[in-house]
């Protein structure tokens, strides 16, 4: 079944089906609104926009963690026919510019600061100062034009949340209405860019139609309903965040409980004070929250379901997940951003074997197929090749990148994701690796997942990323960079003794580091193509080797 609404639509739905059930609650911040109020709230959101003058299509970026003027802004933008860009929270200024640049982005709402970034300086050092409304006039940024501070308060330069909102009493209902009626479900509503793990960002252009059939058939997955109530503490910049999280609450009239920042700490004091039936994170996060010296004083009865995706999942983690949390439906969801973002998903009925050893089943209104990545013919079941997909969950294509998007989207409409992967008669993908994470170690094809999902299964080892580093004689050797429980002194040649015997020798890691933290993007994919770079510099120096 698709959904053929807006998301305006959808929520206006749920506003009147669910008035009084709670839409979202900041536990932290005090915040709590019904799904009428929120709608009202993402109306006067809406209506400031047009005030501002933004049209149906232009592009608006926001640059924040996961505030309440965020998650209100992703609902107004979309309501009066506008397109989010969501703005990694780490960036800096060359990556900033880029994207605003490259997006032609109108008007940006940021937040104050982020870590130990000046979100005001960097933005001002771009295009030079501005006035008190936040009128910006750039010749490095010539699209640019206002500036939106997202917190209470004033900030240099920036138009002020609070005389945003107040630009909306000048529309009417009746002329946001009228815009609403404008809109169309394949209107490009949300661009997202890719989060570099390979290299350059490209803006992914999804729509209405692309997000809210992927939130609902996501919903479905995880069997969420108006009865559940989802922390989301993974960022609303990312699909997992606004389409995985908010969006996916939103078609079925659940409670969002997001978390602004990621503290492991205050996601399980919220799930046990607001209750919380579902909870979604990266494989990082769930181990983050695992490992609290404190993990055992929390009350997290009443979890039952969530997502666990953004990066491969480790099958030991899992397992903990859902024996030490609770999430016994908990689900594995696999995807990409052009993707809108989930391709295929296990059930929360699916046996415990198929929920750890494998990313499940398309969804229902998706098409999947495995291919040879040299000849593009379908293989068999079992059979190693590249996943692709088609359906309605293909992005519209990549902004003003007309050759990346025939080279990701082929003309039958097939999306190639560049993931290694089999699938079973019954239709259960696996995932075996990247294309170009493939190590080749003379003439010997190796896939880093293997070998990494064997190594958790060593107690002392809490995470671990498996590379291939340049090699005169072999082309490739594998090298494991490993995170070790606190405390624990395990060494490399203890790492590769209990290697020997249970895996190929070729396969055995030739360098061992031992890393406190891998290199990664803030919506918690690790990097692979840094951590190389480091590995490569940790073996020609000839230290960070154990």
């Amino acid at each position: 079944m698709y959904l053929n609404q807006t998301i305006g639509e959808l929520l206006k739905e749920k506003a009147e089906k669910w008035p009084e059930r709670e839409a979202v609650v900041y536990s932290k911040e005090g915040i709590r609104h019904t799904y009428e109020e929120f709608y009202q709230l993402t109306g006067q959101v809406a209506k400031s926009l047009m005030a501002m003058g933004v049209q149906k299509g232009e592009h608006i970026a926001a640059w924040s963690t996961n505030r309440f003027e965020w998650l209100l802004l992703q609902f107004g933008s979309a309501r009066m026919g506008a397109v989010l860009v969501t703005v990694n929270t780490n960036y800096q200024k060359s990556e900033l510019e880029y994207l605003l640049k490259q997006s032609d982005t109108t008007t940006l709402f940021m937040m104050d600061q982020f870590r130990d970034s000046s979100y005001v300086e960097i933005i001002h050092s771009i295009i030079g100062q501005t006035g008190n409304d936040g009128k910006v006039s750039s010749e490095v940024l010539p699209v640019l034009n206002q500036l939106v501070y997202m917190e209470e308060g004033e900030a240099d330069g920036l138009l002020s949340w609070d005389k945003f909102l107040a630009l909306g009493e000048s529309v009417t209902e009746e002329e946001l209405a009228a815009r609403e009626n404008e809109l169309d479900v394949h209107d490009v509503i949300n661009m997202q860019y890719t989060s570099g793990t390979t290299g350059f960002p490209k803006g992914v252009m999804l729509t209405h139609y692309n997000i809210v059939n992927n939130g609902y058939q996501v919903a479905n997955a995880m069997s969420l309903s108006h009865e559940d109530r989802l922390c989301i503490p993974v960022p609303f910049f990312h699909c997992f965040g606004c389409v995985l999280g908010t969006l996916a609450c939103v078609s079925v009239g659940a409670t969002m409980v997001p978390i602004v920042q990621f503290d492991p700490e205050l996601v399980l004091q919220t799930v046990e004070k607001e209750k919380c039936t579902g909870l979604h994170g990266v494989p990082t996060m769930f181990i983050a929250e695992l490992n609290l010296e404190t993990f055992d004083d929390y009350d997290l009865s009443t979890l039952r379901t969530g997502i666990m995706a953004g990066s491969p999942c480790p099958i030991e983690v899992m397992k903990k997940v859902i024996n030490l949390m609770g999430m016994e439906e908990i689900t594995i969801a696999y995807g990409q951003t052009e993707s809108s973002p989930v391709i295929t998903q296990t059930r929360t009925d699916d046996p415990i074997e198929r929920r750890v050893e494998t990313v499940g089943k398309r969804h229902p209104v998706a098409e999947v197929k495995i291919v040879d990545p040299v000849t593009n013919d379908e293989v068999a079941p079992e059979v190693q090749g590249e996943l692709c997909t088609r359906g309605y969950l293909v992005m519209k294509g990549y902004y003003n990148m007309p050759e990346a998007t025939a080279k990701a989207i082929d003309s039958d409409g097939w999306l190639h994701t560049g993931d290694l992967a089999t699938m079973d008669d019954e239709g259960y993908v696996k995932i075996t690796g990247r294309l170009k994470d493939m190590i080749i170690r003379g003439g010997e094809n190796i896939y880093p997942r293997e070998i990494e999902e064997f190594l958790y299964t060593n107690p002392s080892i809490v995470d671990v990323q498996v590379i291939g580093i340049p090699d005169e004689k072999y082309g490739e050797k594998v090298a494991a960079c490993v995170q070790v429980q606190e405390g624990d002194g395990i060494t490399a040649d203890e790492i590769r003794s209990y290697c020997e015997g249970k895996i190929a020798r070729y396969k055995i890691p030739e360098y061992i580091f031992i890393v406190d933290e891998y290199p990664m993007t803030a919506s918690g994919k690790i990097q692979k193509y840094k951590l190389r770079e480091l590995a490569q510099q940790w073996k020609e120096e000839s230290t960070g080797i154990v």
